[in-house]
């Protein structure tokens, strides 16, 4: 997840420095939400390994 969410970041730096705004903000804003779902899955799983063993 968070490789893919790197790679959408790259794609709208470079795209960006190319001058192609459009796809620029698509890429990043697609970055911007696998970020947030990676942070949210991340926390789940911070918080589901701090349970106690049965």
């Amino acid at each position: 997840m968070l490789s893919m969410t790197l790679t959408f970041l790259i794609i709208a730096l470079i795209a960006g420095v190319l001058g192609f705004g459009g796809i620029s903000a698509a890429a990043a804003g697609i970055a911007k939400i696998l970020f947030f779902i990676f942070l949210v899955a991340f926390v789940v799983s911070l918080i589901m390994g701090r349970r106690r063993p049965r």
